[in-house]
């Protein structure tokens, strides 16, 4: 029995994987905050995923007792990933970058405090289940 599967490990993981790409996004933003003609990028994600819910929370989902039955409503394993997007159309600084240290700093420490609470839940979630196999 794998004690991290499920839906909600899934979800739990997915955000976890997009803080991670995230961070190394913002880290990159930063590293480059000097180099003429560089354009940040961004990771969508959290819009994304709640357009995909908004639009699945009003559908008809119906429900499949055996493999062969069709699907009503949207399937259960669609999932949204993270995609990485450059803004190529502002510019901040003389040497045509795009890079706003104030603003990426901001935005690193707050990927850091969701990703932390990410890995609390995670971390409750397998204790919880610990708990439950071994009968305490």
């Amino acid at each position: 029995m794998n004690l991290l599967s499920g839906a909600s490990y899934e979800r739990l993981q997915g955000a976890i994987d997009t803080s991670n790409l995230r961070q190394k996004v913002i880290a990159n933003n930063i590293a480059n905050a000097d180099t003429p003609n560089f354009k940040r990028s961004d990771v969508s994600f959290e819009s994304m995923l709640e357009q995909e819910m908004d639009r699945n929370s009003s559908s008809l989902i119906g429900n499949r007792t055996d493999s062969r039955h069709f699907y009503i409503g949207p399937k259960s394993g669609s999932m949204v990933s993270p995609q990485v997007t450059t803004d190529e159309t502002t510019v901040y600084n003389n040497n045509l970058n795009n890079v706003d240290m104030d603003k990426e700093m901001s935005q690193l420490a707050q990927n850091q405090l969701k990703y932390n609470a990410l890995i609390q839940q995670l971390n409750h979630d397998i204790k919880m289940k610990r708990i439950v196999v071994e009968g305490r």
